[in-house]
């Protein structure tokens, strides 16, 4: 059997954290930020967390499950 590859683009977007939790870094914050309101900028630093709805499908990505 051939080895299953890790999903290049998913391993560059989320992390797994030591509880088990996988994080992101929330979209918007790259540029064009002049017109968004500082509290808008100031939720987007706070990293994400990937609902459980989509958990299992991230983890197949990273090759966790």
């Amino acid at each position: 059997m051939p080895k299953v590859k890790t999903n290049s683009s998913a391993k560059k977007r989320f992390k797994v954290t030591g509880s088990g939790e996988i994080t992101f870094q929330k979209a918007f914050k790259r540029h064009i930020l002049t017109k968004k309101s500082t509290k808008r900028k100031r939720a987007m630093r706070v990293k994400g967390v990937v609902h459980s709805a989509n958990k299992d499908f991230v983890m197949r990505l990273l090759g966790l499950k």
